[in-house]
């Protein structure tokens, strides 16, 4: 009776879209590619067998498979800008800039994840530092795509790759050079992987701690909010 008093006391809420989740599973399918290719591509840790044809291109499949997945995550990204600022559902999303603006609910956020307090009541789908983080991420995003573009440009030098080399070369310049270009990459690498752990984490914290649904909402597209009126 009393797990059945809960479940009625909670409502279904669509938070994400399909177009949401989608992108956010092929961003996520992407960024371990990314990672996995990248690794390859800056300490080569395999070698094909050899068999006295040149055939093998181990090297350039790698690279292939880096840029498909690059260009993914470009699309995800345009993808996902275009349903925060036009798609109804991730009107959610816009509002949660309201709450970052309040001092009262940072403190309130921190309490809960501190195990102090209860979780503040937030009028978006994101917290204040769900919010800031995911604006760091973006800018981190914004900034391994910007460097891969300018290492894309530097070995394909017709098409986009030739379009792009005139365009980004000012801006490798204010890197330093192309060397200083792929240590910011792989920098930026390390920070988005480092990123994803907490992000993980911090999902099933508020998932087990908040008992919402908000880890399944990603899946389902729903999360279950507690029914105030029932009280």
């Amino acid at each position: 009776m009393n797990a059945l008093s809960n479940k009625a006391k909670r409502n279904a809420v669509y938070e994400f879209s399909i177009g949401l989740r989608a992108t956010h599973w092929l961003r996520f399918v992407a960024i371990v590619v990314l990672v996995g290719t990248g690794f390859y591509l800056s300490y080569v840790f395999q070698s094909p067998i050899s068999n006295g044809e040149p055939v093998n291109f181990m090297h350039a499949k790698y690279r292939f498979a880096h840029e498909v997945a690059g260009f993914l995550l470009i699309a995800c990204v345009i993808f996902k800008a275009y349903l925060f600022f036009a798609d109804k559902v991730s009107a959610k999303e816009r509002v949660s800039f309201e709450d970052v603006l309040k001092p009262k609910i940072w403190v309130e956020q921190i309490k809960f994840y501190l195990f102090l307090g209860k979780h503040p009541r937030i009028k978006g789908v994101y917290n204040p530092l769900q919010y800031a983080s995911y604006v760091l991420f973006y800018l981190i995003i914004a900034g391994i795509i910007l460097t891969g573009l300018i290492l894309y440009a530097n070995v394909y030098h017709n098409g986009l790759g030739g379009v792009l080399f005139y365009v980004l070369r000012p801006i490798e310049a204010l890197f330093g050079g192309l060397a200083e270009v792929r240590t910011w990459h792989r920098i930026l690498m390390w920070a988005i992987i480092i990123f994803v752990c907490i992000h993980i984490y911090m999902a099933v914290f508020n998932a087990v701690k908040g008992r919402d649904g908000a880890l399944d909402a990603i899946f389902s597209g729903y999360k279950y909010e507690k029914d105030e009126s029932a009280r």
